[in-house]
């Protein structure tokens, strides 16, 4: 199987030890090409390049999570185009809104996800986004662009029935990861998948968060990487009622084609 993680927080200093070991390791699991999340001022710059040590093989995404919308200053836009003028930064984000945790006030989100919303229409890239608890002001601030914006991808859905299909309403895709496989908080999404169009679903680890349940044996630093995105591949296809290899065909197909990255020969 060739498969692509579409949301990887390699820049996690849990990586440091380890990273090239880290990669190597996707590789062997067939991971052909993953996307880096940059998520704040500090990060977005180191996954740029991290993806520029391993050309054609990672990605980058460079933004500002809602955690750290404080910090969203006109510094921080200018800085953020500056990164948006890489090739290699495939997605603006990751930007949204979290009312679950309110690490940064409210309307210091709403200020920071319209700003990259901004860069988004500016650039033409796809946008890579956050929801959670939040989400309609969420659809409400993504409707003040509607038209401008490129495709999006909701990253780490795990929300209810309403707010998927809003989703798909709005063509959006449907980022899922490891949350799938937890018998304790992601029987709902099992019922929701298969509902997902194989031309909006792709995966991800979240690494180094969200280590799959159903790896055993469990690792004890419960650090979640890369390797471990077959799992998901796994719980998906039994899921949707389909043999692994298409869903994980599709899935490629689905993010290669969002991001627009280059076909691997």
């Amino acid at each position: 199987m060739e498969l692509i993680d579409i949301g990887a927080n390699l820049t996690h200093d849990s990586f440091d030890p380890d990273r090239d070991a880290v990669l190597q390791r996707a590789r062997e699991a067939g991971i052909v090409q993953m996307v880096v999340t940059g998520a704040s001022r500090e990060h977005s710059p180191k996954a740029l390049a991290l993806a520029r040590a391993h050309p054609g093989f990672l990605f980058a995404t460079a933004g500002v999570h809602p955690h750290h919308a404080v910090e969203y200053t006109d510094e921080c836009d200018a800085e953020l185009r500056a990164l948006h003028a890489h090739p290699e930064v495939v997605a603006v984000g990751e930007c949204g809104l979290d009312y679950f945790r309110d690490f940064s006030p409210r309307p210091a989100q709403r200020r920071a996800f319209e700003r990259q919303l901004q860069i988004a229409a500016d650039t033409g890239k796809p946008l890579f986004l956050h929801q959670r608890e939040a989400h309609d002001d969420f659809v409400g601030i993504m409707k003040e662009f509607e038209g401008r914006i490129a495709p999006a991808v909701v990253h780490c859905f795990t929300g209810t029935r309403r707010e998927l299909f809003d989703c798909l309403d709005r063509d959006w895709r449907i980022g899922i990861t490891g949350w799938l496989c937890d018998e304790r908080r992601g029987l709902h999404l099992r019922e929701l998948v298969p509902h997902i169009p194989a031309d909006r679903l792709m995966i991800e680890t979240d690494a180094p968060y969200l280590l799959p349940r159903t790896v055993k044996p469990q690792p004890s630093h419960r650090r979640n990487e890369p390797m471990y995105l077959a799992h998901i591949v796994e719980e998906l296809a039994r899921d949707r009622g389909q043999e692994i290899k298409a869903v994980a065909k599709a899935t490629t197909a689905t993010a290669r084609d969002f991001f627009r990255l280059p076909v691997l020969r």
